[in-house]
């Protein structure tokens, strides 16, 4: 099994850990694959480094955006420009295992699933090995198990574009991502999860997740005007959320 994979990265001003991400595919034992970067009008070195190892390796692709439009819209626009057989994420201040692809096109290709995921571990902004960092995968998850709680983590996810098509996130500003599995698992029963740990997740201070206040506005925003669901199922799904939030 080799077929091609592509890898979406949106990038914006991660010069301190995009180098370390781009290292993270090139060490992988899966070799057919593209990366492409989209940077969102850094105004650090982001882009020089980028520059750096796209002159040395064909398959990392640098695309620009023309304005700043946040992660979904960089997101998607390497999904419109991807050419894989399947496609997957990786955030430019996370880190993958050199075995991820290899192990995930082969779980993907034996089972004929069409979304998968991964467990992975977390680290500090400077890649140290956070406590209780172990984040694992469930068996499965259906579209009902997710509104309680988002269990697929971004940069662990895969899905199969040649069945799916090219499935886009939709344009909020924060948890596309998880909007794009919801999306997804309106197409199919389950996402198929890996009990091996496929990558390692940057905790940042100054990342938006790490706001609970932010999370509550846009989990909201994301179930009410995205799913479109009732205002009590929202709010279920809301406090659901949280729930899971605080045990764990």
């Amino acid at each position: 099994m080799n077929k091609l994979v592509s890898i979406v990265t949106p990038c914006y001003n991660s010069e301190k850990y995009i180098a370390d991400a781009i290292k993270s595919v090139l060490d992988q034992n899966y070799s057919n694959w593209e990366m492409i970067i989209v940077d969102d009008v850094s105004y650090d070195k982001s882009t020089d480094i980028i520059e750096k190892y796209a002159n040395k390796d064909s398959r990392i692709r640098l695309i620009r955006m023309p304005k700043n439009s946040g992660a979904a819209v960089c997101r998607n626009r390497g999904i419109e420009l991807a050419q894989g057989y399947y496609l997957a994420f990786l955030d430019s201040d996370d880190m993958w295992v050199p075995q991820k692809l290899a192990i995930q096109v082969e779980f993907m290709h034996a089972n004929q699933y069409v979304l998968s995921f991964g467990s992975y571990k977390k680290m500090d902004e400077d890649g140290n090995k956070l406590p209780k960092s172990f984040v694992s995968a469930l068996r499965k998850v259906s579209y009902q198990d997710l509104l309680s709680s988002n269990k697929i983590g971004c940069l662990t996810a895969m899905y199969d574009m040649n069945k799916l098509g090219k499935v886009y996130m939709p344009l909020i500003r924060k948890r596309q991502d998880y909007a794009l599995w919801l999306k997804i698992l309106k197409k199919t029963s389950f996402a198929y999860g890996i009990p091996q740990s496929l990558g390692y997740y940057r905790v940042r201070k100054s990342s938006i997740s790490s706001s609970k206040i932010e999370m509550l506005k846009w989990n909201w925003k994301l179930f009410k005007e995205v799913e479109e669901l009732s205002y009590l199922k929202s709010f279920y799904s809301v406090l659901q959320n949280v729930v899971n939030k605080i045990i764990r």
